[in-house]
């Protein structure tokens, strides 16, 4: 099992990952509200700035005070070393 560090300790399982998006337009943060009410979302900010939303496949939010950038970098980097590259 592939596991990427999204921040501050914490770490997802790289093959649950479906999405990492960014958390500004208008339908991610409703997706997030409904989330929160669902009790599907799990913040990993660490009370900092959400800069990206990790949806997983079970139907979870992620969010994480890392750009989408890094921790999809972290996801290809973690592939290119379980390769062997």
């Amino acid at each position: 099992m592939k596991l990427i560090n999204i921040g501050f300790g914490n770490i997802v399982a790289a093959g649950r990952i479906i999405a990492i998006v960014s958390p500004e337009s208008a339908p991610i943060k409703r997706i997030i509200s409904d989330a929160r009410e669902k009790s599907m979302l799990i913040d990993a900010t660490y009370g900092r700035r959400t800069r990206a939303v990790i949806v997983t496949d079970n139907g979870s939010l992620i969010l994480s005070a890392l750009q989408p950038e890094t921790v999809a970098s972290r996801m290809q980097s973690t592939d290119q070393e379980t390769r062997g590259e």
